[in-house]
């Protein structure tokens, strides 16, 4: 059977799992009157923020599109190219997160008939983002290759669609974690600190405006995240199919042609979405409310899937008489994604001492809580990157820097299923909190919690696997970007001043991206704080329960404000590389792509691991440590997770995107770049 008909068969698979998953949760109940109006609500403000935020990225776009035309040595076929990637990437995105607004409810009611039911419910609600990114990257990816295969510019038009991709991303993530981060920062400060009311008390009026940054922060805007990964880790090893046909470092061919190169990678993720399909049917839980018992119940799904995808990326190797050096190095991507969402767990989970530290710091106040959570997160720093290390010096070892992007499509080879346990805990946080706002039983919430502090550690684990995605995908790019402007080792020198001066502005764009991304989220909750402040001091009986909030009033601050503060961020990323490209030379560029990539990784990881870790910290308090909810170490726990809110959600997950997209931007300005600087 023809190779590319094998990957296009594999996205209409995985698009059909998408529809059965999205059909099984769309026939179960959406619980009482009261349910159904919270849901409604969530729903419409998610939609509307959707809405605003992709009319502005259609004017983008739109601007993009006709740069990239009119861009001597670029030309239309790119900016087709490129805006089709952005029309996917905001598909993947949008029918992830229209399931999850229309599963919270369901989970809600789910969860009173048992925990398994409410786990399958949400679970399968994730699972339709999962196979929605899988389908449509690899889809999209293959009619580009349908269209374009042995056109002579085919490596110059398929970055253009990683480029698009990209570009939604950025926004998507930045814009949706400024508002999810914003109006939970509110509605923790006023709420939990300075009222002493439950978390999701229907007094709060920022609770909705919270429920709705849950979806389009860390559901659309992660599924835009990863799905840029997805496709530019394969847009990457294709573009590096030259040197498989003949390694001159390992002196052999590792592909008996460039065609089977180009569409191998396509192959290993065909063989992931079918075992992450596997993988997903066999998630299922008993009744005990016990971490370790849901733990076991994803992780069963997650590790069947990695060892057959495995076996099938050897299958695929084999068949294609392709050197075996190509799978010992899709394998250790594989197990190196594995180890790091393990290493995030252990970080950031209450079941292990790290987080329980974080907890027994938190009796001494808010200072000793923050310190503890900061110094954990840096040390988790330590594993993912010796992992990637490991990776990359294996998978060059076997199969040159082809090796090493095909790694990356190794690692994310289980996508399907690694995005649908971490899409999965913003529907069962919903689901939490539409049970406290609808006055459901203490029994019913106790399970929601459950289920909600696993999504917690998942979502953690999923930020821990997309940064090590993020890191190998970024430097995969770097690779393909030397190659395509002319560098080689000859022509560099770390001791070149260009090459000196790209490194350090490379290390400081993640300093100066999160910088703008906490002030964002700073001045959005700034506005949050005082409206829902407002609310209580204005509105007779609210307090008292008496009144209802005017919960429009804070999902319509957080949609404004958020979408205003996403632009600069998402500008200077877009703008950076190409600046010190056409300044200092394509040396300097990949100077820059280097320290920003190491920097990022490195921000990426303690930013995502201390805010998970302070989030579960405090989590483990509410289960009665420690004097439990309402004590003082509860309140400095608060504290602690109010200051990891952002980095986790928003600075940090954002911070994959921005090495992902300067260096996409680099591989497509490659040739102007190689021309400009007369490399070629």
């Amino acid at each position: 059977m023809d190779p590319i008909l094998i990957a296009v068969l594999s996205g209409v698979l995985g698009l059909a799992v998408a529809g059965f998953m999205a059909q099984y949760v769309l026939k179960q109940d959406q619980g009482s009157a009261k349910i159904r109006e919270i849901s409604a609500a969530i729903k419409e403000g998610a939609l509307a923020f959707l809405g605003r935020e992709y009319r502005v990225l259609a004017l983008f776009v739109a601007v993009v599109t006709i740069l990239l035309g009119v861009v001597p040595n670029l030309g239309w076929l790119v900016s087709l190219a490129f805006i089709f990637g952005a029309i996917c990437s905001g598909l993947a995105g949008f029918a992830g997160m229209s399931i999850a607004i229309r599963a919270n409810s369901r989970t809600a009611a789910a969860v009173q008939k048992s925990l398994n039911h409410g786990l399958r419910v949400s679970f399968r609600s994730g699972a339709v983002m999962g196979m929605c990114v899988v389908g449509i990257g690899i889809l999209g990816l293959s009619i580009l290759y349908l269209a374009f295969n042995g056109h002579p510019d085919f490596l110059k038009i398929i970055p253009g669609f990683g480029f698009g991709a990209s570009s939604v991303a950025i926004f998507a993530r930045v814009g949706g974690g400024i508002y999810t981060k914003a109006a939970d920062t509110g509605a923790d400060i006023v709420g939990k600190v300075e009222k002493g009311i439950p978390e999701d008390d229907p007094r709060n009026a920022a609770v909705i405006a919270d429920f709705v940054g849950d979806n389009v922060g860390d559901v659309a805007g992660m599924g835009a995240d990863l799905f840029e990964s997805y496709v530019d880790s394969i847009i990457a090893t294709m573009t590096l199919g030259i040197i498989a046909a003949y390694s001159i470092t390992l002196d052999r061919a590792l592909v008996p042609d460039e065609a089977t190169a180009w569409f191998l990678p396509m192959l290993v993720a065909a063989g992931g979405i079918l075992a992450s399909i596997i993988g997903i049917f066999l998630v299922r839980v008993g009744e005990k409310l016990k971490m370790a018992a849901l733990l076991n119940a994803l992780r069963r799904g997650t590790f069947t899937a990695s060892i057959l995808t495995a076996i099938f990326a050897f299958l695929t190797v084999y068949f294609l008489e392709a050197d075996i050096g190509v799978f010992w190095a899709i394998l250790v991507g594989l197990v190196a994604g594995v180890l790091i969402g393990e290493s995030t767990n252990y970080f950031t989970s209450y079941a292990y001492k790290p987080t329980l530290g974080i907890s027994e710091a938190s009796q001494t106040g808010a200072g000793t809580n923050i310190v503890s959570g900061l110094a954990n997160g840096l040390m988790s720093t330590l594993p993912p990157i010796i992992f990637v290390v490991i990776a990359i010096t294996v998978a060059h070892h076997f199969a040159d820097v082809y090796g090493v992007a095909i790694a990356g499509v190794g690692m994310l080879a289980t996508l399907g299923i690694q995005d649908a346990t971490d899409a999965y805990g913003p529907v069962a946080d919903n689901a939490g909190g539409i049970v406290e706002m609808s006055g459901l039983p203490p029994e019913i919430r106790r399970r929601t919690d459950a289920l909600d502090s696993l999504g917690n550690t998942t979502a953690a684990t999923g930020k821990g696997f997309a940064i090590g995605a993020a890191g190998l995908t970024a430097l995969a790019l770097l690779l393909a970007y030397s190659q395509a402007a002319g560098i080689t080792l000859s022509s560099i020198s770390l001791l070149d001043p260009h090459v000196i001066s790209g490194l350090f502005l490379g290390a400081m764009l993640p300093a100066i991206f999160c910088a703008l991304t906490l002030k964002a989220v700073g001045k959005t909750g700034f506005s949050i704080v005082n409206e829902v402040r407002r609310q209580f001091r204005e509105i007779p009986g609210l307090m008292e329960g008496k009144a209802k909030p005017e919960y429009a009033r804070c999902v319509d601050i957080c949609t404004r404000d958020a979408i205003k503060q996403m632009l600069a961020p998402g500008l200077i990323t877009i703008l950076s590389p190409i600046v010190v490209g056409l300044l200092l030379g394509p040396l300097a560029l990949a100077g820059f792509l280097a320290g920003a990539i190491v920097t990022g990784f490195i921000l990426a990881v303690a930013f995502a691991n201390a805010g998970g870790s302070w989030d579960n910290a405090k989590k483990w308090i509410e289960t009665g440590a420690y004097g439990g909810k309402g004590s003082d170490a509860h309140k400095a726990a608060v504290v602690g997770d109010t200051v990891g809110d952002p980095m986790k959600d928003t600075s940090g997950p954002s911070l994959n995107i921005m090495i992902k997209l300067i260096s996409i931007i680099a591989l497509v300005l490659a040739p102007v770049m190689a021309e400009f600087a007369g490399l070629i």
